[in-house]
Parts: C-alpha cells; structure tokens; sequence
C-alpha cells in the first residue's frame, strides 16, 4: 500500500511567504459568501437616523449573548452610530440591494423615503429585512485598517421571509434553501 505524498498548493518551492498584494487579497477573500447587514441606530446629536451596510457580521457568543462587525477607521457613519445607546443590526433581504448600495454610500440622506420602525430598543428597523438585532457597544478592538465591534445583544426576533441578500465575488446575489 502506497501512501499519498501530499503536494503544495500556491507554492513556488521555496520556504518563504510572499508579502500579500492586497487586490489579490481582496479576490481571494472574496470567494468566501457572506451575508449582508444594516447596522442602524438613532444619531443622539440630530434624532436623525443612521446607518451603515456591512458584509463582515457574525455571531461570537451565547452567554453572554454577542454578536461581532467590522468597520473601516474611516467611516463617516460609524462615529454617529456608536454614540447611540442602541444599534441595531437588520439582516438584509435579497430584494433589499437598493438599500444597501444607500447604506454604503458617504453622506446624503440615507433614510430618506426608506420605510422603518423603531426596534424595542429604540432603532431604525428596516422593513423587509429578515431578523433585527438590538445590540450595544460592548469592545471595539483596532484591527488593521479596520475597527472589530463586539456588541451586547438586548434583544432580536424574525422579521420578514424570503433570502438573504449575498455577497460573493464582488457582487450581489441570493440564496435559495
């Protein structure tokens, strides 16, 4: 019986790492899908809404209930976010694309003509997302370009039905179960 010799895969043969160019970074993370949330809250400042489209959401913890997201050090957004008492994350829709292109766009009125209720918590919860999260800042952690959020979760529930809206390859799409 022969054993198979394992092969390298992304190897030139020499024992070294390669520095990593970022588009190509980019690309290859981009194969993983990820679904696609709205991280929404009330600005204390205006009474305005706000918000901001994020791909990089995940659960981290049930007891003590925690959810995770990460956003860029040079967003406009998030500074208006977390200085809410709450946040709410909303699990977008695949029909929901238009709101995301609005939520990751800088400045402008993101809400307007957006129909929202208020979660228990007291954020925007957009309608047709599937599930809503109310959350609040727990820890943020620098992390490269990037800030790591980890937020408490005071409450959630379903929303609406249908498919997630997906990312995938520098594009949107859905998912069928």
């Amino acid at each position: 019986m022969s054993i198979p010799v394992a092969r390298r895969v992304g190897h030139d043969g020499a024992r070294r790492i390669p520095a990593v160019n970022p588009q190509h970074f980019r690309n290859v993370l981009g194969r993983y899908a990820t679904g696609v949330v709205a991280v929404t809250a009330i600005d204390p400042e205006t009474g305005e809404p706000c918000g901001l489209a994020v791909n990089s959401f995940t659960s981290v913890s049930l007891d003590p209930p925690l959810v995770s997201f990460c956003v860029s050090r040079t967003s406009t957004s998030w500074p208006r976010l977390k200085a809410a008492t709450t946040l709410c994350v909303n699990v977008l829709a695949d029909h929901q694309r238009q709101v995301c292109d609005r939520l990751a766009a800088k400045g402008g009125d993101k809400f307007g003509g957006l129909p929202w209720a208020l979660s228990p918590g007291g954020a925007p919860v957009l309608d047709g997302a599937l599930a809503w999260i109310d959350c609040t800042v727990d820890k943020e952690h620098p992390a490269g370009d990037h800030v790591i959020v980890v937020a408490r979760v005071t409450g959630l529930d379903r929303h609406d039905d249908g498919g997630p809206l997906v990312f995938f390859r520098g594009a949107y799409g859905s998912f069928e179960a």
